[in-house]
């Protein structure tokens, strides 16, 4: 406001004063001039919006890994194999006494699949047969541990068709010994094969497992020792034996001591 007070001021003077309209205009305009040089511009400032963005980071999620499980194999077990080393005979139980079932000759092969918890013999799959078969330890090569082979009991071929069990089966005892007695059996002299039996004695504090056969078909009596002093009582069964196989037992009524 007193900017422009003093411009009207300076503009009555010259008009006053009567100066010509030329002299008027160059008056006014080194007025104008000297005032606007007395002008001060104060800048306004211009407020700059400050803005802070504070980021969050986008939680990113973590796979879970789920763990592939490994696959143990099972072990397959293998069966200890045997080799005959010399000419012998497979048979249907776990001692001599019982019938023979194949011939052996060295070289032949096999897997050991049982074996007798009174005896050391050996129950074989031999390659060359379609049946399994008892054999001695001492007439074959073992590879393997028949340690871990199960206890097998002993299969015997029968019963006959053909023939009855033996009749008349007694046992008598006169002091440590025993006779065990039997009617004959009547076979076909290309059938016949005796008698089998297979009997638990007690001898000198020893309860024994005491397997014999006969291959006489007329035959018909046994002695055997049998004292006091075992943990289990003495007895046994009588078989009849034909090429084919076994009648069924005959139980022996046994005397003790």
């Amino acid at each position: 406001m007193k900017r422009l007070a003093i411009l009207s001021t300076l503009l009555v003077l010259f008009t006053a004063c009567g100066p010509s309209p030329e002299q008027q205009a160059t008056m006014t305009a080194t007025a104008m001039t000297a005032t606007a040089a007395m002008w001060t511009f104060t800048p306004t400032q211009t407020a700059t919006p400050t803005s802070t963005f504070t980021l969050t980071p986008t939680a990113t999620s973590t796979p879970t890994i789920t763990p592939t499980p490994t696959i143990t194999p099972t072990p397959t077990f293998d069966f200890p194999d045997v080799t005959v080393k010399m000419q012998a005979h497979c048979r249907y139980g776990p001692s001599k006494a019982y019938l023979h079932a194949a011939d052996l000759y060295p070289g032949d092969t096999g897997t050991v699949r049982g074996r007798f918890k009174l005896s050391q013999w050996l129950y074989v799959k031999f390659d060359k047969l379609n049946y399994f078969c008892w054999v001695a330890p001492s007439v074959v090569d073992v590879v393997g541990d028949v340690t871990m082979i199960y206890y097998t009991e002993p299969k015997l071929p029968g019963p006959s068709t053909l023939y009855k069990p033996p009749k008349n089966v007694q046992a008598v005892r006169n002091e440590k010994k025993v006779t065990i007695s039997w009617d004959k059996v009547k076979m076909t002299k290309d059938d016949a094969r005796g008698y089998f039996l297979d009997l638990f004695v007690c001898q000198d504090g020893a309860y024994l497992w005491w397997p014999i056969s006969f291959e006489d078909q007329d035959k018909t009596s046994y002695t055997i020792k049998d004292e006091k002093g075992c943990p289990a009582p003495s007895g046994g069964q009588l078989y009849a034996v034909e090429k084919h196989g076994y009648t069924s037992p005959v139980e022996i009524s046994w005397p003790q001591p």
